[in-house]
């Protein structure tokens, strides 16, 4: 496993964002510890200026202002300063014991916009039934008996 390469990673959390049922960003998990007064006000500004660089240096998809149902993923082949100035907030979100995922992947689904550093991807609503246990199957006892 450690060879493999991957094109695209994000960082999301476990909350789910309404229009694409999928992780929340960073920068919206960010934007929540702040609007909801949980994050210092000194840990505040040092994300305000994290999204103001952002702010300046990526561009802001149009699917994005819109709202549209995408997500977001860093290109790993040249994110070195976008992954360097995203750090300070991954320390935020430690500091405040919210939880997160780094996810990579070579498959985003099918993407609608794409410039240096980052891809933008429809979100893949999909919601499936649990299927039968695999254990029911095999005929092991249930956790009640």
């Amino acid at each position: 496993m450690a060879n493999l390469k991957f094109k695209y990673v994000r960082i999301q959390g476990k909350e789910l964002a309404r229009n694409t049922m999928t992780g929340k960003g960073i920068f919206s998990m960010c934007w929540d510890l702040i609007r909801n007064d949980t994050m210092e006000e000194e840990d505040a500004q040092l994300f305000q200026e994290i999204d103001a660089w952002f702010a300046e240096n990526l561009p802001w998809p149009p699917q994005c202002m819109r709202q549209e149902a995408v997500v977001c993923w860093f290109k790993t082949e040249n994110s070195e300063d976008m992954m360097k100035m995203i750090r300070p907030a991954l320390w935020l979100l430690e500091r405040y014991n919210h939880p997160y995922y780094l996810v990579y992947t070579n498959s985003p689904g099918e993407i609608v916009y794409e410039d240096k550093y980052q891809i933008v991807a429809k979100a893949d609503v999909r919601i499936d039934d649990v299927p039968k246990s695999w254990a029911e199957e095999s005929g092991a006892p249930k956790l009640s008996e």
